[in-house]
């Protein structure tokens, strides 16, 4: 094992978690971070992050004092504490796609030398680490798990375009393979996270401590969107009952909405498919995602029922969509799920215009085959959907945008003035 002096940190995968977390290391230890996307790699050693989880001037700085990003492997076999940060998504059956953690793993597995530490931040549900990672590290180095190298898990707990709860203010759980690595893995980590750590007993339970975070999460907020349906029907605001029951002292504060992004919309699947290997359906985590998963499509048909109410011709009409990403004041489109309204609006041969001022229009495109305008164009629609509540939709001159005869629909309830529906 090596002394804390000679740590040398490489950070796989410089994402919205990665490159936040390898600046951050890079503030106290020699800090490589790695993306197998070089261009990725160059553009963040101009100092600036496409992505906006790190300012230019914080970039800067660490690239000033010596952090260096690379999207070249050789550049990296000097390290020997790897941090691997890497997509762990689902398939097109919501199944869980260990391909790029195992591909990152074998990828470091050929760089390891006697005594490293590799330790996992990619959210996986419970023995991923040590019963699908450490075969690849093993065959790829040829070294003996817990002997020649050693691993550890510490989930990350990022949360995209947040600049109050960046990395180094939310605690972190640690753990690692043997009492020993534990303790090392947990003094790198809490030399540089403020908020302080949390060191779990075992590597499963802090895999299971990340998975059921953001299942919890999900659970709540597929109980207020079917709320939403409830009253809708009874024609009830959800808003305003929520706020009544939220007088309640211990009354739990979720808004329904759209879920997405690369947590909340994922995490649960992993969970669920853990939970079936071992013999056992679990009803509610399966049964919030079916409910989430449905509030994209439910939006779209309910724009079409007040359009119909109204009088307004469906076919052909002109719909506005203000904003693509998967939450508010954020360039991150992952599992973006205004997408689904794109796709059932599309059914009815809806003319639909997409705005967002964030989302990047070329990964747009590419991702998801949609056209997106970062300025809303000047024109007269029939309904204007309100799907992702960015700032810049706040100050809108709706009256110009809209028809007289017209449905304005705020699914976050983000506008003051009155609207046509809401979730």
């Amino acid at each position: 094992m090596f002394m804390d002096d000679s740590v040398k940190i490489c950070v796989v995968g410089l994402g919205y978690v990665g490159l936040p977390l390898a600046r951050l290391f890079s503030t106290k230890y020699p800090t490589i971070g790695y993306d197998r996307n070089p261009a990725r790699a160059a553009s963040l050693m101009e100092g600036h992050d496409a992505i906006l989880e790190v300012s230019d001037e914080l970039l800067q700085k660490a690239i000033a004092d010596g952090f260096r990003c690379t999207g070249e492997v050789q550049d990296i076999r000097d390290c020997n504490f790897y941090v691997i940060a890497v997509p762990t998504p689902v398939d097109e059956n919501n199944n869980p796609d260990l391909g790029p953690l195992l591909s990152a793993s074998e990828m470091v597995g050929k760089q390891l030398a006697a005594g490293d530490i590799v330790v996992y931040e990619s959210t996986v549900y419970p023995g991923v680490t040590e019963e699908e990672c450490v075969p690849v590290l093993e065959q790829a180095s040829g070294f003996r798990f817990n002997q020649d190298f050693f691993v550890g898990y510490s989930p990350e707990r990022i949360n995209p375009g947040d600049k109050e709860h960046t990395v180094e203010n939310i605690r972190k759980i640690t753990s690692g393979s043997t009492p020993e690595t534990a303790r090392k893995i947990n003094e790198v980590y809490s030399s540089v996270i403020e908020a302080g750590t949390h060191l779990a007993p075992t590597i499963k339970v802090a895999e299971a401590a990340k998975v059921i975070e953001n299942s919890q999460r999900d659970i709540n907020i597929a109980f207020v969107n079917e709320l939403s349906k409830i009253f809708s029907r009874m024609d009830i605001d959800t808003k305003a009952v929520l706020e009544a029951a939220g007088t309640k002292w211990n009354f739990l504060h979720f808004s329904p909405g759209l879920v997405g992004g690369h947590c909340i919309g994922v995490d649960p699947y992993y969970l669920a498919q853990c939970a079936q290997r071992h013999g056992y359906n679990p009803e509610i985590i399966l049964a919030g995602r079916r409910m989430n998963d449905s509030m994209g499509e439910y939006v779209a048909n309910q724009v079409v029922r007040l359009m119909l109410k109204k009088g307004i011709q469906v076919l052909d009409a002109k719909v506005l969509i203000l904003g693509f990403t998967f939450k508010e004041n954020c360039p991150d489109i992952r599992n973006t799920k205004v997408i689904d309204i794109v796709h059932t609006l599309e059914e009815y041969n809806i003319q639909l215009t997409i705005c967002d001022p964030w989302a990047d229009a070329t990964s747009a495109e590419k991702e998801y085959g949609v056209k997106l305008s970062e300025k809303v164009p000047e024109e007269k629609y029939d309904a204007v959907i309100l799907a992702v509540a960015h700032r810049e939709f706040s100050s809108l001159p709706y009256a110009r945008l809209l028809k007289e005869k017209h449905i304005l629909y705020d699914v976050k309830g983000f506008l003051d003035r009155p609207v046509d529906g809401r979730l």
